[in-house]
């Protein structure tokens, strides 16, 4: 038993290290004030300082984050109301052909799905730009948040609502007061999931954006094409930590979350 567990404990250390060790490398070298990667030369926030001199940089990092928020936030309503239509749709050839929809949406390549939009918007004659990405992210956030969300409903039990209308609620009550409520933490999980894939996007984005109109990771695949520069290593380490603290801030809601259910249970 030991020796399976000090296997496991090796295998996850060295999966650890492959994946954070270029990381870690970046946010090291994004101190260095030599301004190359070859040798650590002394610590400065030189290239920390350039980030946040940068107004258009600045700029970009704010329509990120409306993007992000808006598209998480529009695209966490329709996947609950999509959510709630497959599971208590009647006919299951219907709900199996709606879960199939959507899960082809999940695993289509970024390349095709950016390339789609960009045909779509260009017939019917909308311009490239704010109004386009927010379109494509809220279109590739609904099924993540969909599955998110469809575990919590199948989890729930019929005998719940069933109860709740036998004591005269009516189904706006139902929904309200009994559904949403206890699929709170597949509805936080399906927004901070569309917050991720939204900041993270670069493919579909890239097809979709205009001209004066730009994402931060467009723009970090643009500075990085102009030359190796440790300004792309701050940026970058500032998204890392902003990511990070959207992780923990989702684990500690999620806890929070865990004991006031069993809070309400032992009652």
């Amino acid at each position: 038993m030991n020796k399976k567990w000090k296997v496991s404990n090796l295998y996850l250390v060295f999966i650890f290290v492959i994946l954070y060790a270029p990381i870690f490398y970046l946010m090291y070298y994004s101190f260095n004030s030599g301004g190359s990667m070859r040798e650590f030369d002394g610590f400065t926030l030189q290239w920390y300082k350039e980030v946040f001199q940068d107004t258009r940089l600045l700029i970009i990092v704010l329509n990120t984050l409306i993007i992000a928020l808006l598209s998480s936030a529009i695209s966490t309503i329709i996947g609950v109301i999509g959510a709630l239509a497959i599971v208590y749709v009647k006919r299951w050839r219907v709900r199996n052909t709606l879960l199939t929809l959507n899960n082809v949406l999940i695993v289509s390549p970024d390349v095709i799905i950016g390339a789609s939009f960009l045909l779509l918007f260009t017939m019917i004659g909308i311009k490239l730009g704010f109004t386009s990405v927010l379109l494509a992210h809220i279109a590739f956030s609904v099924p993540i948040v969909v599955i998110m969300v469809l575990p919590k409903l199948q989890e729930m039990s019929p005998t719940l609502i069933d109860a709740a209308r036998d004591l005269g609620a009516s189904r706006w009550e139902v929904l309200s007061k009994v559904i949403l409520p206890f699929i709170t933490p597949g509805v936080f999980a399906g927004f901070f999931m569309a917050l991720t894939y939204s900041l993270d996007d670069f493919a579909v984005t890239f097809f979709v954006t205009g001209n004066g109109f730009s994402t931060l990771s467009v723009e970090i695949y643009s500075l990085a094409r102009q030359g190796v520069s440790l300004t792309i290593n701050a940026l970058s380490t500032l998204i890392f930590l902003f990511t990070v603290m959207l992780v923990i801030g989702y684990y500690f809601i999620s806890q929070r979350n865990l004991r006031t259910k069993g809070v309400t249970v032992q009652k």
